[in-house]
């Protein structure tokens, strides 16, 4: 049986703390244009290792993660109906709507696009916290495949 040493264990909190920040970063600044080696630099890690650790703390790496942030948001504003897919792209910080259109679909498993058409009356009256969280996209796993319909 080992033990760890008691600089062990405060190493390994002051590292959590340092990937707390990050995500923290993520979730306010997803409008920005973030990459690894910036958020690495910010607490004074290589991008690399700051990949692996962000990985095994949270489940996916800093981009999916931040990804994720961004069509979350993109979801809520395409769900209000008054801005077009392009200018909701450009809101929540992606520089490509190949890549936006792209991802989004993955994660919400429908373009966004027909998201807008269907979302905007399916979610009608409904506060936004509740809607939120009934039509958050799916972390770490594409959408699902639809089964065919034997009809």
């Amino acid at each position: 049986m080992t033990t760890s040493k008691p600089t062990d264990t405060g190493q390994h909190l002051r590292e959590l703390a340092k990937l707390r920040r990050v995500r923290d970063r993520i979730d306010r600044d997803y409008t920005q244009p973030l990459d690894v080696e910036a958020l690495a630099r910010g607490v004074h890690m290589s991008a690399g290792h700051l990949s692996r650790q962000f990985r095994l703390a949270y489940g996916e790496s800093p981009y999916s993660y931040l990804m994720t942030r961004r069509i979350e948001r993109a979801m809520a504003l395409l769900r209000r109906g008054d801005l077009s897919v392009t200018d909701v792209c450009f809101e929540v910080g992606c520089a490509s709507l190949g890549t936006f259109s792209t991802r989004f679909t993955e994660l919400v498993g429908v373009s966004p696009s027909a998201y807008r058409r269907s979302q905007a009356q399916a979610t009608e009256g409904m506060p936004s916290c509740v809607a939120k969280q009934i039509t958050r996209p799916i972390r770490n796993r594409e959408a699902p495949v639809p089964e065919p319909s034997l009809e």
